[in-house]
């Protein structure tokens, strides 16, 4: 956990909301710096995780949540998955949408998203445009938001790891357990090793 987290003192469940999204936004693009346009793009799963397409992603559900949701629709082409737009087209980049597009449009979609948030009291009601059950609130808006990037950067977590070996909670704070490339390899050994054992033992 970063240090400006822990050091938070009283309580404004607005400004905490807040915080934590801001530092999950922080967090998912961390991720991105150093790599090639390659990298940045390249399906590190079988379903095609890719680290620009997860930024694309939360950019598309920050404008729903916070815009559409609120009367407050965000100017820029839609990003989300809908109507005939080809399924899953929120979660990569094409070769035509550069970094800088894809991270600026996010970075458009925080101020507006800050605005919303800004300007209307925690128990505000709006409606999500899908599902039977669409009406929330501000505040249930922003714990959605702050799960859905959360669990976003954690993704990104993995598959930067996968790519070149980076690891870490964000720039200056990596929070992982000290050691070098040859303590890693012998701790990954012994978790490999257990799991032997307790599917042997099963």
């Amino acid at each position: 956990m970063s240090g400006r987290l822990v050091a938070m003192t009283g309580s404004d469940p607005r400004e905490d909301l807040h915080l934590y999204l801001q530092d999950a936004r922080d967090a998912l693009l961390w991720k991105l710096e150093g790599l090639s346009e390659y990298d940045l793009r390249r399906p590190m799963t079988a379903t095609g995780t890719n680290l620009l397409g997860l930024v694309k992603h939360v950019t598309s559900a920050e404008a729903v949540y916070f815009g559409d949701t609120f009367g407050r629709p965000f100017d820029a082409p839609q990003l989300w998955t809908a109507g005939d737009a080809e399924p899953n087209s929120d979660m990569w980049a094409t070769a035509d949408e550069t970094r800088e597009q894809i991270v600026g449009l996010y970075r458009r979609v925080w101020a507006h998203s800050d605005a919303t948030i800004e300007s209307l009291h925690l128990d505000a009601v709006g409606r999500v445009p899908w599902g039977s059950r669409n009406e929330v609130t501000l505040h249930r808006a922003l714990v959605h938001m702050i799960a859905e990037t959360d669990r976003h950067v954690g993704h990104a977590d993995i598959v930067r790891e996968l790519i070149d070996g980076t690891v870490g909670l964000r720039e200056g704070s990596d929070n992982m357990a000290p050691g070098d490339a040859a303590w890693w390899e012998n701790h990954r050994s012994r978790l490999e090793q257990a799991a032997k054992e307790a599917d042997r033992g099963a």
